[in-house]
């Protein structure tokens, strides 16, 4: 299969260079991506790189570790529609989860959803689906199921575990069908791209976007 229009191409490190992301928006036009991931300062520049293409710039919202206040998580969201983002990657409270504050999560939400659907523009709730436990996997699913976002992703990169077959299995089961997946995380083959996809994921999130494509011409070779 063609994986490359499951890919959000990704470059989040803190100390991305302009060179980076001209390199990072070459590629995914090359390959025919579907976005470029990159960190909110860049956003205006991806924006330049892929103008005239069919490639999405895609940003970070309270990344890595998503305790930003909610106003701040708002401001950010605000610039990054100024700036040009057509999709907003927003990292949700991990500790209001482990503290069970569904109802900080649901405030949260109900802040942010308004201003996203506003705009116009795509939102990605991640969830660091590595470091929470099955039933709170599946509350999270209902939670933002039922806020009507577009895509509800694994993880940010961050954590000691990614993406896995298990939790994409496990968002679909739980999530509404017209919510889509995104898996991201560790993902650094064909072969694993591949059945992520097969488990449901219809976007991955890779900073090895290329290594992956050409590893799906050689059968999924791992690099």
């Amino acid at each position: 299969m063609n994986i490359a229009p499951y890919i959000d191409h990704t470059i989040l490190k803190p100390t991305t260079l302009v060179a980076d992301i001209e390199k990072l928006c070459n590629e995914a036009m090359q390959y025919g991506f579907a976005a470029v991931c990159v960190p909110p300062n860049f956003v205006k520049k991806a924006k330049e790189c892929t103008s005239g293409s069919s490639v999405k710039v895609a940003t970070v919202i309270g990344f890595p570790f998503g305790y930003s206040a909610v106003e701040a998580k708002i401001a950010e969201i605000l610039l990054a529609i100024v700036d040009g983002a057509d999709e907003l990657d927003v990292v949700i409270n991990i500790s209001a989860i482990k503290n069970n504050d569904w109802l900080y999560l649901a405030n949260e939400i109900n802040h942010i959803m308004p201003i996203v659907r506003g705009k116009n523009k795509v939102i990605k709730i991640i969830i660091e689906s590595g470091v929470l436990t099955e039933e709170e996997i599946i509350k999270c699913c209902d939670i933002y199921g039922a806020a009507g976002i577009d895509y509800l992703k694994t993880s940010t990169g961050y954590a000691e575990k990614g993406a896995t077959v298990e939790a994409v299995k496990l968002f679909r089961k739980h999530l509404p069908a017209s919510v889509q997946i995104k898996a991201s995380g560790g993902i650094r083959d064909y072969a694993f791209a591949k059945q992520l996809v097969d488990a449901g994921a219809t976007r991955l999130g890779c900073s090895a976007g290329v290594a992956i494509v050409q590893g799906q011409a050689a059968e999924g070779a791992g690099y």
